[in-house]
């Protein structure tokens, strides 16, 4: 009996812990409409995820996920502010409240997840890590690397990436480290260390940057699982499902077919997936603190999940990186939502 009342004490203590916690979290969905915008935590410049033209106009896959949101919350793709974020500062502007989301082609990993008070609301680009390399090296595998110089960036998950791959393949390396991207890029340009590596898809990005691009070429292996996602932070249950719902949507859109070009169409469709989808059946987007209407919203400003996806990396862009893994699940990818219902 002193075992069974004990134990209920400690459930009833964790059940008032649990509620304090929740009362205490900071409602961020209301800060942001309190403040009428968007702070969203971005790359300090690269090309098809994040960067701003000359005139300062940010765009991206990254951005235009951050312009979806602020199209659900206030059915205006422009109430984003953008703070540039190194891959040093990019954690600590999140936990401090310095931005709302982060979303600056970060990996989600358990690390992250179980110590920085942050949290991964979904991978919207599976990526690798692989290697660039000049031409001229005659280097056709990174298994030929041994003895290379490499560049990377520091406070990135690509140092230890790299350091596991050599050590796995008994490879000999030097490691040359960079605080930024934009530095460590210019280095490789400058001919300081043989092979430049990253996550593939900056590999794709950086390469526009190059003083002679077509000089360079990425080598084939890829030697990690980076699934790169928007955090934020872990105190905020309303606020998380918010942004992982807006992802959700924007996969569930290109499953259905529901494109900027037709969605006022798609408004009066039959169908019970999309009317549950777009608002017309059920309150499901009051349930996060959003309207009813707020995948039209997303849809009608930025588009759903794949036309985000290939004017910003995909064929449409001048990275021209093919769907691949980050297909939809219908189509041999990896992405997958769960439904509106």
């Amino acid at each position: 009996m002193k075992t069974f009342m004990a134990a209920a004490v400690a459930g009833l203590g964790f059940a008032i812990a649990a509620t304090t916690a929740s009362a205490q979290a900071p409602a961020t969905l209301a800060q942001v409409k309190q403040r009428n915008m968007v702070n969203c935590g971005s790359n300090t410049g690269l090309a098809g995820f994040g960067v701003p033209d000359a005139q300062g106009n940010w765009g991206g896959l990254d951005v235009e996920f951050c312009r979806a949101v602020a199209a659900a919350v206030f059915n205006d793709p422009a109430k984003v502010k953008f703070i540039p974020l190194s891959a040093k500062d990019r954690f600590t502007a999140l936990q401090s409240g310095e931005v709302d989301l982060l979303v600056r082609n970060s990996t989600w990993t358990m690390t992250r997840d179980a110590s920085l008070g942050i949290a991964f609301t979904g991978v919207n680009y599976y990526d690798g890590q692989g290697f660039m390399v000049r031409k001229k090296l005659g280097v056709t595998s990174a298994l030929q690397l041994s003895g290379a110089s490499v560049c990377t960036q520091q406070g990135t998950t690509t140092e230890l990436n790299l350091a596991d791959f050599f050590r796995a393949n008994n490879l000999k390396y030097e490691v040359v480290a960079f605080a930024s991207s934009d530095e460590t890029v210019k280095a490789y340009d400058a001919g300081r260390c043989d092979a430049f590596t990253t996550d593939a898809s900056g590999l794709y990005a950086e390469r526009l940057k190059l003083t002679a691009p077509d000089d360079h070429v990425v080598l084939p292996e890829i030697i990690s699982k980076e699934p790169l996602g928007p955090s934020v932070r872990n105190n905020d249950p309303q606020w998380f499902n918010v942004v992982k719902w807006v992802h959700f949507a924007m996969i569930n859109a290109e499953e259905l077919g529901v494109t900027k070009a037709n969605v006022d169409e798609m408004m009066k469709s039959p169908n019970p997936e999309i009317k549950r989808l777009l608002g017309t059946e059920g309150k499901f987007g009051e349930t996060i603190g959003l309207t009813t209407d707020w995948v039209y919203r997303i849809i009608k400003h930025v588009g759903n999940y794949g036309e985000s996806f290939e004017r910003n990396v995909g064929q449409g862009s001048l990275l021209k990186i093919a769907r691949g893994q980050n297909g939809l699940w219908t189509k041999g990818g990896l992405q997958y939502a769960p439904p509106v219902r």
